[in-house]
């Protein structure tokens, strides 16, 4: 017999062909009655295979006692309860290394974009206002700028590789140095002063919620930018809506947000950020990457053999 997994929510169209291929798939989110769903579903269920920021809350895992394996599409396991995991002796396992490239790749658009103002300067063409008002404003360029990345991991390390190319100079702050040819800086205060970019590549979860707030946004100043690729909660997000339309700093670049999808309309009408629908990693060959990589970590388990990327 198949194993049984639960779809918290819809996956990826042709991972979700492979899962329900291979495994017996329930799909919590079709149900009109999810505690029913789920209690009548218990003593079968397996695995969990959530998608992006779904996650799995503690009660969902308690209500499992069956429940071997999470396996997460996505790097980010901070919408995952990995203290009831953990109580419950479940495995958790994510997609990492895959989606590297893909979210460097966005987190360099964003910067050209914000310093530039390419999306801006498009619509004042559209509008028809470069024959009747003349050319677009002058911008900011990327060459000689200095770019603080907050988190130097895999992907922060992918966007440095990037940032240089542009001509730009790489500072970073993680908790601990790395042997890395980049000037570190104790906090992210430091950073930020230090900065002309401040690049957010950090977890999510409680130990990162908030941590560029005020301080850290005066810190960076008037002529600094911050872009966001991580998770929106590493931003205190009505202090950056407030310092953007005060001009306390110069612009921002954001792919996340702190209540998905759901963005304060506010932002739409600033002229100084550049706003991106959390779309880091979409494109379809990152996406069968991440796939694949999930599918296989269950199909491993499953076979008795060790997951390939293990959290927890």
């Amino acid at each position: 017999m198949k194993p049984d997994v639960l779809l918290t929510n819809a996956v990826f169209p042709p991972t979700q062909a492979r899962l329900e291929k291979e495994f017996t798939c329930h799909k919590l989110y079709e149900a009109a009655d999810r505690t029913a769903f789920v209690r009548d579903i218990a003593p079968r269920v397996r695995a969990i295979a959530p998608f992006g920021g779904a996650g799995c809350t503690a009660e969902l895992i308690a209500a499992l006692p069956e429940l071997e394996i999470i396996a997460n599409f996505g790097v980010g396991v901070d919408a995952i309860d990995l203290e009831a995991a953990r109580k419950h002796g479940v495995i958790v396992t994510n997609t990492p290394d895959v989606l590297n490239d893909c979210v460097a790749d966005t987190a360099l658009a964003l910067t050209l974009n914000v310093f530039r103002k390419f999306p801006q300067s498009e619509a004042y063409l559209r509008s028809g206002y470069w024959a009747a008002r003349g050319p677009y404003p002058l911008t900011a360029a990327l060459g000689g700028k200095t770019m603080g990345i907050l988190g130097l991991g895999r992907i922060g390390e992918a966007i440095a590789r990037r940032a240089l190319a542009f001509g730009m100079k790489i500072r970073y702050h993680n908790r601990h140095p790395k042997e890395v040819p980049y000037p570190y800086d104790p906090d992210p205060v430091a950073l930020a002063k230090n900065s002309d970019v401040l690049m957010i590549a950090t977890p999510g979860g409680p130990a990162t919620h908030g941590l560029v707030g005020a301080k850290v946004l005066d810190a960076l100043g008037r002529q600094g930018y911050v872009v966001n690729i991580a998770r929106g909660s590493v931003i205190d997000q009505p202090v950056l809506l407030r310092y953007l339309q005060e001009g306390r700093i110069a612009g921002a670049g954001l792919d996340v947000f702190a209540e998905e999808p759901g963005v304060p309309p506010a932002f739409f009408a600033l002229d100084n950020a550049v706003l991106l629908p959390h779309v880091g990693s979409a494109t379809v060959e990152t996406r069968t990457a991440m796939g694949n990589l999930q599918v296989e970590n269950l199909r491993r388990h499953f076979a008795g053999k060790p997951v390939l990327t293990r959290v927890v």
